[in-house]
């Protein structure tokens, strides 16, 4: 059966989680998982979520015999970056720069490390342009 949407629910994120950080499990170790970080969810959930993700094209068995295993098929890294495409489009009506006066005009100030972050990924953006500025000017 395949799902009508496949966008992913916070439960089905959560088990999601577990499978970026540890890789191939079993429906039942990817409850222990959970359960060890204090997300308790009785193994039936799990395993309803873990088809659900199949079926979503999230997550793909291993292997063909009980108990099955299941690995992720998309990274983290290609379903955030959907997230905040999604975000950006609904939320913000395509303009990143209105999320980024939310996120960093906010009353609260930033702490020194997520500032010294900020400007370390201004600065290899605009080392990226300026690589990219030369080798269209045909720079070495």
């Amino acid at each position: 059966m395949v799902r009508p949407s496949k966008e992913m629910t916070e439960r089905e994120l959560e088990v999601m989680h577990v499978y970026w950080e540890h890789g191939e499990l079993t429906a039942n170790e990817a409850r222990d998982c959970l359960a060890e970080s204090g997300v308790d969810r009785a193994y039936p959930t799990v395993a309803n979520l873990v088809r659900i993700l199949v079926d979503k094209g999230y997550l793909r068995p291993t292997n063909d015999q009980r108990p099955y295993r299941y690995e992720p098929i998309r990274s983290f890294a290609e379903v955030s970056s959907g997230f905040i495409g999604d975000l950006v489009k609904r939320v913000f009506q395509g303009s990143r720069e209105q999320m980024l006066v939310h996120l960093f005009g906010r009353q609260e100030s930033l702490s020194d490390k997520e500032r010294e972050l900020l400007r370390s990924i201004l600065r290899q953006d605009r080392d990226a342009s300026d690589d990219s500025s030369a080798k269209k000017k045909g720079a070495p």
